[in-house]
Formats: structure tokens, C-alpha cells, sequence
């Protein structure tokens, strides 16, 4: 999750793989995959800089359970409707 900020300062965390796109037009107004829309005081850069963050640490984290020998991280039971 990412943290923004509305234009009333009140903070709210977004899940960055549902955001559809981002426009600067002049406020940023981040649009996602449901069709619900925020409108933030921080630029456009400065959300491209925290979702770019946001997925170097998903890759940092990954990186480190492989290095630490977890790398299988399935569920113990199979999960119905899934492929075991």
C-alpha cells in the first residue's frame, strides 16, 4: 500500500496495483480500476516515485525469502479450486 493525502490533509493508503492511471490536470487525480477517483496534493511524479518504492520493496522482500532459502511459499493445503 501507498500513502496519499486528499486536498483536506486527511491521509488514506491505496493499493498501488489497482491504480488505473494518474493525471496532473492541475491537481493529481489518481483514477482506479473500479472507477473510483482521488484527488491529492502530491504531484504526479511524487506518486510514480512512491508506487516505483512501493514494488522495489516487493522485489527487495521476494529477493530476501530466496536468499534465506523460503522460497516456496504455498499454502500447506491445496486451495480449492486451485492447482496443486
Amino acid at each position: 500500500m501507498i500513502v496519499l493525502t486528499r486536498l483536506n490533509r486527511s491521509r488514506f493508503a491505496v493499493n498501488p496495483d489497482l491504480i488505473e492511471r494518474v493525471q496532473a490536470t492541475p491537481d493529481t487525480t489518481i483514477m482506479m480500476v473500479d472507477g473510483a477517483t482521488f484527488v491529492v496534493i502530491e504531484t504526479m511524479d511524487d506518486v510514480i516515485a512512491r508506487i516505483t518504492r512501493f514494488r522495489a520493496g516487493v522485489l527487495a522482500t521476494a529477493a530476501a525469502l530466496v536468499a534465506a532459502g523460503i522460497e516456496d511459499t504455498r499454502p500447506a493445503t491445496p486451495v480449492a479450486g486451485g492447482d496443486s
